[in-house]
């Protein structure tokens, strides 16, 4: 009996849970993509076990997708949900050939993320209505974003005990449930404190550890910083397209500009490759050029 879509699906969430230990929304990716190559030989009435998958189906399904999804970045996402799936396969036995293997990737461009100037983080800070229950709160996250450069996935699973006031430094929990320690500003520390009675009054706390809270006790969504941030932005004139993850982007940015050791901002961020970190080099390349005139000696 051939392996079913279903059973397929199951088994490589397991295996990326375990032997990769992705993180649950990278695993909620990989199954989408997967989800998507199903529901193509579904809705074309195409009868494939995964293990019958040719590199014909798969062209034909980029082909399928494609004709919905422009963006070379979407595409690229898939394809590499789709590698790692066959991938699994082969390593499983249950195929011997990978049809994913010639499968190119659309070529993308190279994209600086967006960053906030200082100013334009302090602007977003002085629009937040601190007479607000949520109001220390949200002061609170911006300052412990932009202090720390956290993912949004490391600031709401963030723990009171994992604040060392003493020492000045975080325990983050990055991708992978590795840990990490991040200097704290007393800036974002003084916010937290401020935030701290408002957080104690909730009527009923859930999340007894976890420091932000909604205004039912409990730990806040990813949506919800998404929201606060988009909200904030709005509210101080600021029209660049901005996330969470900006405030992350901005944090790197603002310490290589100011000087700061490559390796001590790859620690920082929790990359595992100093390479990824290497894309904070090229942001501002007017900074560079500055940088030269001032300091070099044939400048």
């Amino acid at each position: 009996m051939s392996l079913s879509w279903k059973q397929a699906i199951k088994d490589f969430e397991t295996y990326l849970r375990l032997e990769k230990s992705l993180s649950e929304n990278s695993i909620e990716a990989y199954k989408d993509d997967v989800l998507k190559l199903e529901k193509f030989f579904v809705e074309n009435g195409i009868n494939k076990s995964p293990t019958g998958v040719t590199y014909q189906n798969l062209k034909e399904f980029l082909a399928w997708f494609g004709a919905d999804n422009q963006n070379t970045r979407t595409q690229s996402r898939i394809i590499s949900g789709i590698r790692a799936f066959f991938r699994f396969l082969l390593i499983e036995e249950e195929i011997s050939e990978n049809p994913a293997s010639l499968i190119e990737s659309p070529k993308i461009g190279f994209k600086l993320p967006e960053v906030l100037s200082v100013n334009e983080i302090d602007s977003m800070i002085k629009v937040i209505d601190l007479s607000r229950p949520e109001g220390h709160r949200n002061k609170a996250i911006i300052e412990t974003l932009y202090g720390c450069g956290l993912r949004v996935s490391e600031l709401v699973n963030l723990r009171i005990t994992d604040i060392h006031y003493g020492e000045g430094f975080v325990t983050v929990t990055g991708k992978g449930n590795k840990q990490r320690l991040v200097p704290i500003s007393n800036k974002a520390l003084k916010e937290i404190d401020n935030y701290k009675p408002d957080r104690n009054r909730l009527p009923v706390i859930y999340d007894q550890n976890i420091m932000f809270l909604n205004r039912r006790g409990r730990r806040l969504t990813r949506a919800m910083i998404f929201t606060i941030i988009k909200d904030l932005a709005a509210k101080a004139g600021i029209r660049k397209k901005i996330s969470p993850h900006t405030f992350r982007h901005s944090f790197a940015t603002h310490l290589i500009e100011g000087g700061a050791d490559l390796r001590a901002v790859q620690e920082m961020l929790g990359h595992e490759s100093i390479l990824t970190t290497e894309i904070y080099t090229h942001i501002d390349r007017s900074f560079l050029r500055d940088t030269l005139i001032m300091f070099h000696p044939r400048a």
